[in-house]
């Protein structure tokens, strides 16, 4: 076993604190990885602080993850010592489903592994808020030469997140997008949408973002606290994602989509959520959810995103920052993601 540092919670309403933790020797297919830098995203707080009932203390938290890999299983065949690679949101699946064989681990059957929180061969899996992790080569993911490894770090959630149901979707030049939230996901979202050709509106409550959405290539931005808005875009989108883990006026949304238009639920309110039927049947629209992306998607957008310099917009922290962080994220007070870097991480 390999002791590493790390940072934990024991408890809910407890502050993180410096603990080691154990990672298993690699195995045959198995890539070490030192870790330099790890995103900070929303549902890492939602875990930990147990807003979900699901935590299993005491937990590490971190999905967004990017470092060099130092050593490698006898079998590995994707990764040699020195290379830059990422982690994100699942570390294993069952691969034998049909959307494992698919190539779709995140609709894996039997539920893919989580990062953290989740169990693996019986143990609770430990993110990255630590100085190392061991995972299977096939979960591992290249870090293309185009991006620098903090702004890649985001990329491993927030950016798939937003790339998946873009390219599902085949959103490209002609599709006529908005993305509802301009935070965490909407702000690399609204990169990807108009980097693939899209005519991409922001819907957020906040015009004090207005200028950082524009500048990122949004066309326009609109307040939906602005009744009007519901009336000049209606019917104005084939595609409406919306990163807002909070109850929404879904009928005065849907509302906004043209015939055979798609409203994709990427944010989790916590209650369910209510929608009149008719403003589905009215222009045969649909609406649906994603759940992050593939391992193959994965790649594809860290390519893409290094090909077009799209990068996630962030604010460093130490480890001795992530409570405040915490924080800080619940709040909405952040521009537009945390990364924690690892090497503040000090020994024990």
């Amino acid at each position: 076993m390999i002791n590493v540092n790390a940072r934990s919670v024991s408890a809910q309403g407890e502050a993180f604190k410096p603990v080691v933790i154990e990672r298993r020797d690699p195995g045959p297919l198995d890539v070490l990885i030192d870790i330099d830098f790890c995103g900070v995203c929303h549902s890492d707080v939602s875990h930990t602080r147990h807003s979900k009932g699901t935590t299993r203390y005491p937990i590490v938290p971190g999905h967004e993850i990017v470092g060099r890999v130092t050593a490698v299983g006898a079998q590995v065949s994707r990764f040699a010592v020195g290379d830059r690679a990422g982690v994100g949101c699942m570390v294993y699946s069952c691969r034998e489903c049909e959307s494992c064989k698919a190539g779709m681990e995140q609709y894996c059957r039997h539920e893919h592994i989580r990062t953290y929180n989740g169990i693996l061969d019986g143990e609770v899996t430990l993110g990255g808020y630590s100085e190392q992790i061991v995972v299977d080569e096939n979960y591992v993911i290249p870090i293309p030469d185009s991006l620098t490894s903090a702004v890649a770090a985001p990329l491993l959630c927030a950016g798939i997140t937003m790339y998946s149901p873009l390219r599902h979707w085949q959103v490209g030049p002609g599709s006529r997008v908005a993305i509802v939230g301009f935070g965490g996901l909407g702000h690399v979202g609204v990169q990807i949408s108009a980097a693939l050709g899209a005519h991409t509106t922001v819907l957020d409550i906040d015009d004090a973002k207005r200028a950082d959405a524009m500048r990122l290539g949004a066309d326009d931005y609109r307040l939906t606290t602005d009744p009007e808005v519901f009336t000049e875009l209606t019917e104005s989108f084939d595609l409406i994602l919306s990163t807002v883990p909070a109850a929404l006026d879904y009928d005065g949304l849907l509302g906004l989509l043209a015939r055979d238009g798609t409203f994709v639920n990427l944010g989790v309110p916590k209650q369910p959520i209510s929608i009149d039927v008719y403003s589905l049947l009215r222009k045969r629209r649909s609406m649906s959810g994603a759940r992050i992306g593939s391992i193959a998607e994965t790649r594809e957008m860290l390519e893409f995103c290094g090909a077009h310099g799209i990068a996630a917009e962030i604010e460093m922290i130490d480890a001795d920052g992530l409570d405040e962080a915490f924080d800080r994220v619940e709040r909405g007070d952040v521009r537009y993601r945390f990364v924690l870097d690892v090497k503040t991480m000090s020994a024990i």
